[in-house]
C-alpha cells in the first residue's frame, strides 16, 4: 500500500499566537517533523523515478546550479580609446584580445576570398572552352552517383554519438602580463618598464605604531627588504611619506611598505613604487602570524616563485605589475617556495607555502584536468604544501598619481565609484 503525503497542519498559519509557550514549542516541533517527513518521502519518490531514468537527474543537477556573484560578474563591452578612463572600466582584456583577434581573421578571409574570386573570373574564359567536352563525362558521373545512393541506403549507418557536456571551468587562471593595454603602459611606465636593477625594499610603520614584530615579519615575506622604525620620541622629528620616499630613492630602495595600524593590529598596507610614485593604498584583514597556523613550517632566504592568480581588469594587471615588480624575477628554486596572490572578488589572498612533489598513495586520486581525466605522466605524483606564514588579505582602495601630500592628493582610481555589485575591478 502506497504511502500518501502527510498534509502540514494548517495551525502553521493561524493568525493568532498560543499564550502557552511550552504549547507553542511543542506545536513548532511537530511542524518541523511534518515537513521533514514531507521532504523526505519527496526526495526517496525522486531518487526511484531517477534510478529508472537517469536523464531526470541530469536535468535536475543542470536546472540545480546555485547562482553565485562571480556567475552573475557583469564586465563594461569595450575599453576606451583615449585610456583615460580605463582603471575604472571592468573589461576582461582576454576576451576583449580574443575578439579582436577572431575579427582581424575575419577580415584576413575576407580579403582572400575576393582575391581568388578574381583570380577565378580570370581562369572562368579558360574553362569555358572545355566545357563542352566535358558534358559527356558529366552524364556519366551523375549515372554512377545515382547507383551509389541506391546502395548506401540499404547499408549500415553508424549510430550518432551522445552531445558530451562542456567541461567544468577551472576555479582559477593565471594573469597573462602580455594583455597590457599600450596606453596603461604609457601612463604607468615606471612600473611596465623592464627592471635596471634588483628590487630593493624599505619597510617601516605609520606614527607611533606598536607594530614593530609584524613588520619585522614583513622583512621574511619581501627579499631584499629592510626594516626601519618611524620616530614615536615626542622631541623627535615626524618624518613624512614624501620625506621618506626621498631617502629611499637615494639610497636605491625601489619600493617603500608602509605598514598601518588599527587597535594594535595591522590594518592596512601602503606601497610607493620609488622614486616618483604611483602610491597605493590597501586595506588589510584577517592578519595571522606562521607560528599561529597549524603544521606550519619554518621559511629559508630562498627567492620565492611568484604566482598572480585572477587579475584580468586594466586595473588588475597595474596590480600584478606592482607586486611583479616587489619581487626578484628570477626565483631560486631549491628552496621550493611559493608566494601566491589570488584575487576573488576584489579582495587579494596573500598566502605563502613550500611545496615537495611525493608519490601517490593507493588511497590518493591522480592529478585530473579540465575534462576530468588523469594528466599523462604526472598519475603517480602528488604536490604537498606546508603554509609558511604570514597570511593576510588586501583590498584596493586607492591609487595616488604621485606620492601622499599633506595639502590634498590627486587620485588615479577611488574605491566604491561604482555601486554595481556584480562588477569587480580586479
Amino acid at each position: 500500500m502506497a504511502v500518501g503525503r502527510k498534509p502540514i497542519s494548517a495551525r502553521s498559519a493561524l493568525s493568532y499566537k498560543v499564550a502557552n509557550k511550552d504549547r507553542r514549542k511543542q506545536f513548532h516541533i511537530q511542524q518541523k517533523k511534518a515537513k521533514d517527513s514531507l521532504q523526505r518521502e519527496l526526495r526517496n519518490a525522486r531518487k526511484k523515478e531517477e534510478n529508472k531514468n537517469p536523464k531526470l537527474k541530469e536535468e535536475r543537477r543542470v536546472r540545480n546550479k546555485p547562482k553565485t556573484i562571480d556567475t552573475k560578474r557583469t564586465w563594461d563591452d569595450a575599453l576606451g580609446e583615449d585610456g583615460e578612463d580605463m582603471l575604472g572600466l571592468s573589461v576582461n582584456l582576454e576576451k576583449l584580445n580574443k575578439r579582436r583577434r577572431v575579427e582581424e581573421e575575419e577580415k584576413q578571409e575576407l580579403g582572400e576570398a575576393k582575391s581568388s574570386d578574381e583570380e577565378a573570373g580570370s581562369e572562368a574564359g579558360e574553362e569555358e572552352t572545355d566545357q563542352e567536352g566535358a558534358e559527356h563525362d558529366s552524364d556519366l558521373d551523375s549515372w554512377l552517383e545515382d547507383n551509389e545512393d541506391d546502395e548506401t541506403k540499404g547499408a549500415f549507418k553508424k549510430p550518432a554519438l551522445p552531445e558530451r557536456a562542456a567541461s567544468p571551468k577551472p576555479s582559477t587562471s593565471s594573469t597573462k602580463m602580455d594583455l597590457t593595454p599600450e596606453s596603461l603602459a604609457a601612463k604607468f611606465h615606471t612600473l611596465f618598464e623592464p627592471p635596471a636593477k634588483e628590487p630593493k625594499v624599505l619597510i617601516t610603520t605609520s606614527l607611533n605604531s606598536t607594530l614593530h614584530d609584524q613588520a619585522q615579519l614583513l622583512t621574511a615575506l619581501f627579499p631584499n627588504s629592510q626594516y626601519v622604525r618611524r620616530s614615536a620620541h615626542r622631541f623627535g622629528h615626524k618624518f613624512s611619506v614624501t620625506e621618506i620616499a626621498s631617502f629611499a630613492a637615494n639610497r636605491n630602495f625601489t619600493t617603500l611598505l608602509i605598514l598601518m595600524e588599527d587597535k594594535k593590529k595591522p590594518a592596512g598596507l601602503d606601497v610607493v613604487h620609488l622614486p616618483d610614485g604611483p602610491m597605493f593604498h590597501f586595506s588589510m584583514t584577517n592578519w595571522i602570524e606562521g607560528k599561529k597556523l597549524p603544521g606550519h613550517g619554518n621559511p629559508t632566504n630562498h627567492y620565492p616563485e611568484l604566482i598572480l592568480n585572477n587579475f584580468r581588469t586594466p586595473l588588475g594587471l597595474l596590480i600584478a605589475h606592482l607586486f611583479h615588480t616587489i619581487f626578484p624575477p628570477v626565483p631560486e628554486l631549491e628552496g621550493r617556495q611559493v608566494v601566491t596572490l589570488h584575487n576573488q572578488r576584489d579582495y587579494i589572498f596573500f598566502r605563502r607555502h613550500r611545496y615537495i612533489f611525493r608519490n601517490k598513495r593507493a588511497t590518493e586520486k591522480s592529478i585530473l584536468d579540465t575534462d576530468g581525466k588523469p594528466i599523462k605522466g604526472v598519475e603517480d605524483i602528488k604536490a604537498g604544501l606546508q603554509e609558511l606564514g604570514p597570511r593576510f588579505t588586501l583590498k584596493l582602495r586607492r591609487v595616488d598619481k604621485g606620492i601622499q601630500r599633506r595639502s590634498g592628493q590627486e587620485w588615479e582610481w577611488k574605491g566604491r565609484t561604482d555601486k554595481v555589485r556584480t562588477k569587480f575591478q580586479l
